[in-house]
């Protein structure tokens, strides 16, 4: 429960800045009441987890935290004990804040679902590994992963090689995620049966995907015309699933993002859910919480 020296309760202690010390009666918790209140709900809320076989780990501490201190009415066991079960490499993800469990839900209860938010915050892996649970599961016969191939300060023209080599720099996170999900022999397997396609956004054009999982990544690198033309292509038994992040966006200056757009045009649609995320739910290295926070601090696009 408290970790190899103590370093659970000590990232509980960081976390809401209170002290935390072990008496002949138990553990006392001093500081700010509201904070003492909080800590004591995230270490019963841990124990009963632990009792029942989590192996905690201290970056768990400050994400519990998080979720308690957002919502009085969380429970933990809501947050880990609920996971994405994926038969390959990894066989369970479990989501680590509130706002993926949140994330998961709604892809889960809605056939469209954009998620928003900074780097790091899960939105892509999650993304992946609920369309692979989905695929495995035999709910749906293929995975569709698609991004739009734009330039970011570098030429795509310069690049050697064919249309294919030139393009594959910009899908490599997508194979990426789904080797750490599924392994890469299996993978392998997929994309030559062709359950698996991954593909420019450009090649979407003209087709209509049916019982397929399509998930749409940095899509606010999409033109508001891109993003109509992928969204309407869905067909029967069809899950999309678009993320991107509004602050990164990397199309000429004056041409409006379709992910921005869409957040407007599509908002109160029902069967279209908007999760958005935000520093808080980083679970990269810590320094990308804090590189994050800078920047919208101080206005700069990260």
């Amino acid at each position: 429960m408290f970790g190899s020296h103590d370093a659970n309760i000590r990232a509980l202690e960081a976390a809401l800045g209170v002290t935390v010390s072990v008496t002949d009666t138990g553990v006392s918790i001093s500081g700010d009441e509201h904070d003492c209140i909080v800590a004591g709900r995230v270490l019963k809320e841990l124990y009963d987890l632990v009792g029942g076989g989590l192996t905690l780990q201290p970056e768990d501490v400050p994400r519990a935290v998080e979720a308690l201190s957002k919502n009085g009415k969380a429970r933990l066991k809501d947050l880990f004990l609920s996971p994405v079960v994926v038969t390959g490499g990894r066989s369970q993800i479990l989501p680590k804040t509130v706002n993926q469990r949140a994330y998961v839900d709604a892809i889960r209860a809605h056939d469209i679902v954009f998620a928003i938010g900074p780097a790091g915050t899960g939105k892509t892996y999650l993304a992946m590994a609920m369309a692979c649970a989905e695929l495995f599961a035999n709910r749906y016969e293929r995975i569709i992963l698609t991004r739009p191939a734009v330039e970011a300060g570098e030429k795509l023209g310069f690049l050697p090689g064919d249309l294919a080599e030139k393009v594959n720099p910009y899908l490599r996170p997508l194979y990426d995620a789904l080797y750490d999900l599924a392994g890469v022999d299996k993978v392998a397997q997929m994309i030559e049966r062709e359950t698996v396609e991954v593909a420019p956004l450009a090649f979407m054009r003209g087709r209509t995907l049916s019982r397929a999982v399509i998930i749409l990544d940095e899509a606010q690198n999409t033109t508001r015309e891109q993003m109509k033309m992928l969204l309407t292509r869905m067909g029967y038994d069809s899950k999309i699933i678009v993320t991107g992040d509004i602050t990164q966006v990397d199309l000429p200056s004056g041409q409006v993002s379709g992910l921005r757009d869409a957040r407007d045009v599509l908002a109160g649609i029902a069967g279209i859910a908007f999760i958005h995320f935000d520093e808080s739910d980083v679970v990269r290295h810590p320094l990308i919480k804090s590189i994050i926070g800078a920047y919208d601090r101080t206005g700069t696009r990260s």
